[in-house]
């Protein structure tokens, strides 16, 4: 089974998440493969609600804060995103990260507080071009993964992993099938030492960073590849299906 999921980040307005959801077509794609869109907070509710879609497409928060509710101006909680449709979060996206500042231990905090509110953290990790030529990959990624999963450490539910290069972040630069690999072979043995070997098994690692319909085959036959979180390439009906239809593979 291949993870396809789509950061539709501050993209797609309510209008447009209904037209994208009318356009979408799966029917051909086979039926084992998990579908996850990550829309902005406006278009959630109307991505839930509508008739259109794919009931096998489900639907993510971006972001969220760890508090239940509080005076927070511009923050939603998980509690909100859940009624609002939402059965996944987002967490630590290198935009929050480096745009935002979002640090390794507030990362903790909301995938915690995911779990409380019911939903499945997706947790994301990755290094700048500085750190990778500076050869320091695995140090970033794994002090990355350590800080979210030792918060998780005793509890019980499901999350993913998502390796995602900053260089490769809406650049048009891929990582290499081999780069990503690499990558996830690193996160899949320290997932084995920090949660056991069943369970690291179990967790879906996916790939993020410019996948589009012509590449997204190769990465998803990579070693530990397990699916491909997709930025731009997510937001046309037609380029999604194509990626979909890699994982068919």
């Amino acid at each position: 089974m291949a993870v396809i999921a789509g950061n539709w980040k501050m993209h797609m307005t309510p209008r447009e998440t209904e037209a994208f959801f009318t356009a979408l077509d799966l029917t051909e794609v086979v039926a084992h493969n998990e579908f996850i869109i990550f829309p902005p907070v406006a278009s959630l509710a109307v991505a839930a609600a509508c008739g259109a879609r794919d009931p096998r497409i489900q639907l993510g928060i971006q972001n969220m804060h760890w508090e239940e509710q509080g005076a927070f101006t511009g923050e939603t909680s998980g509690q909100i995103a859940v009624e609002a449709g939402a059965s996944f979060a987002l967490i630590g996206h290198s935009e929050r990260r480096h745009v935002f500042g979002e640090t390794d231990a507030q990362v903790a905090l909301k995938v915690v507080a995911a779990r409380r509110d019911g939903l499945i953290p997706v947790i994301c990790v990755g290094e700048t071009l500085e750190e990778r030529r500076a050869g320091r990959v695995d140090e970033v990624i794994l002090r990355q993964l350590a800080a979210a999963v030792q918060a998780l450490k005793g509890g019980e539910g499901r999350f993913l992993v998502a390796y995602e290069p900053v260089w490769a972040i809406g650049t048009g630069e891929t990582a290499t099938p081999e780069d990503a690999a690499a990558a996830h072979a690193t996160l899949r043995a320290e997932l084995e030492s920090t949660i056991g070997i069943a369970a690291a098994l179990r967790t879906p690692l996916l790939y993020g960073g410019s996948v589009n319909a012509a590449n997204a085959a190769d990465l998803l036959a990579a070693a530990e590849v397990d699916g491909v979180l997709v930025g731009g390439a997510s937001l046309d009906a037609m380029s999604f299906t194509g990626i979909a239809a890699a994982g068919a593979g």
